[in-house]
This record gives structure tokens, sequence and C-alpha cells, in this order.
């Protein structure tokens, strides 16, 4: 038993090598609050939509600080997360896959940039603005929820999808229906994620009883170490971590919140923003978000449509 249990630990904790100097491999080291990472470890083989994406060749954006980069630079760097299955994830062999990934491919793409220009930074989701404004990463696509208080550090385009706020539970434990029957129990999510204020907002749970890592991954290890009772985020992360281990863990299916997907992008790039949007426009009414869709998140066993942008 303890055998299998591991192999499942290995495979939902999958963390790109970038941050193997953070910790060990395989269960989590951290207590709860530290936000410590678990480190790399191996997970199933990625499996992609099959779109191709074709580099633009005349690729301009007047006005774009953030383009005249990529340009010199010949190359485009993207935060990106690595252990969320169906939608940022890197597996045993390094390659990445997920919706998340491709979507941030797209966007290369319409940018003139080659899949092999593109360099990933995995980043946490405390750090997601400071990455930003600090210049680390040209634009981040991964689970990025859109809030008016981000908006005052960085920019959006999108939505490029909308999820909702759900729970991950072990898959005998019936005692947990939904948001409201958490009192007493034991919750798990990412520090700096809007699923983690939101379950402190609303006072779902004791503060005492609240864990926090900087990964989903490290907070489903723990659900299946049995040291919290239910992992919270949007419900297209966990519906990933279910169809991987359908026998360990299910997802309650009572989604208590809206989160808007959008890509993160220096704050006063309203050219680059514009440009984007144009680019996820194109490619709802070509198809193209569909079968990325289908591909990857789709996997998961939801249905869905690309959502209607929000310019601003």
């Amino acid at each position: 038993m303890r055998v299998n249990r591991l192999a499942l630990v290995a495979t939902v904790a999958t963390l790109g090598f970038g941050l193997a100097a953070c910790g060990k491999s395989g269960t989590p080291t951290a207590t709860p609050g530290n936000g410590a990472s678990s480190g790399a470890a191996t997970g199933d083989q990625c499996s992609s939509s099959g779109v191709t994406l074709t580099p633009a060749t005349n690729a301009a954006i007047t006005g774009s600080p953030t383009f005249d980069k990529i340009k010199t630079a010949g190359k485009v760097t993207i935060g990106v997360k690595a252990d969320q299955p169906n939608l940022g994830y890197k597996d045993a062999s390094g390659q990445r896959c997920g919706f998340d990934v491709e979507i941030a491919q797209l966007i290369a793409a319409k940018l003139g940039v080659a899949k092999d220009k593109i360099e990933y930074k995995e980043i946490p989701s405390a750090n997601r603005e400071t990455a930003i404004k600090g210049g680390e990463i040209d634009y981040y696509v991964g689970t990025y929820s859109i809030t008016d208080k981000r908006k005052n550090d960085v920019s959006f385009a999108g939505p490029y999808f909308i999820a909702g706020q759900d729970l991950l539970v072990r898959k005998d434990d019936n005692s947990i229906t939904g948001k409201d029957s958490l009192k007493g129990k034991k919750v798990c999510s990412a520090t700096g994620s809007t699923p983690l204020q939101r379950v402190r907002d609303l006072k779902l749970t004791e503060d005492s009883n609240i864990s926090e890592f900087k990964t989903y991954s490290e907070c489903v290890s723990q659900l299946l170490d049995k040291r919290v009772d239910a992992v919270t985020t949007d419900d297209a992360i966990l519906k990933g971590y279910a169809a991987q281990n359908p026998s360990k863990l299910k997802v309650v299916g009572q989604p208590f919140s809206t989160e808007k997907y959008g890509i993160g992008l220096p704050h006063d790039d309203k050219a680059l923003r514009d440009y984007v949007n144009n680019a996820l426009e194109a490619a709802e009414k070509d198809g193209t978000w569909q079968k990325i869709y289908d591909g990857t998140l789709g996997k998961s066993g939801s249905s869905a449509t690309a959502p209607q942008l929000e310019r601003y």
C-alpha cells in the first residue's frame, strides 16, 4: 500500500528542474505555511492537442517595449506552472504540455517566436506580479485569475478561460460536500492564490486549519498523506489531479466562485495587451482555441467554449 501511495505522490508532485534546489523530490518536506517547494519529481508522459503553430513572419507592435525586448533577444520568456495536469505540466522527460502551455505557445507564435525560442520560467503564484513587474518574464500564462487588485501591478489580456473554485477530497471521504461543510476541516491551497484568500475571507474554516504551500501538487501530496482534508483551488486544476488518480481523489463538484484566467502582462504595455487580445480572438474564430482545449484540459471531462474578451 505504501508503494502505491508513493507512486501517486510522485505523479502529482511534478515540479520543474528549475525548482530542484528548493528541496528533495517526492513527498514535500514543508510544514504548513512555510511555502517550501518539494523539488523536482517525475510524472506521466505529456500529451498535446497536436495543433501546429506557425510563427508569424510579419509580427509588429508599435509602442510595445516588451515586444521590442523580445525582438532584440530573439526569444520570449514566459512564466508558467509545471505541476498542473492538463493545464501547465512538465513530464519526466522535461517536455511541457497542457492548455496553458499551448495558449502560451500560441501567443509566442503570434509574436513571431518559434517554440524552440521559448524560455519557460516556473513562477509560484505568490511571485507572479513581482516577476512581471521586474521584467523577469515577458508574460505569464498559468491559471492566473484576473482581479482588480492585481490590475494595480500588472495588466491582463483575456480572459481565455473561466473556472470556479472547488474542493478536491479523498475518494472515500463523504463528509465534505461543499464550502459550507469545511468547518473544522484542514484545508490546503497555494500561497498568494485567490482561492486561499477566499477561504480566509469567507471564514470557511479556522485559520489554524489552513495550510499553504508554493504549489498545489504539495497540497495534493498532503491530501494523500491524510495531513489535510481538502485542497481548494479552481475546478480546472482539481479535475486534472482527480483524472490522474480517480481511485484516490474526487472533485466535490460545487464551484463557489468565478475565476477568469488572463495572460499577465506588464502594467503599462497597452499595445501588447491589445495585440494579445487580437490573437486570442482570432484563435477563437478559426477554431484553434477549441482544438487546444479539447486536446488538453478537455480531457478532464468538461466541455467549454472560449469566453468573451474583456478589453480595457
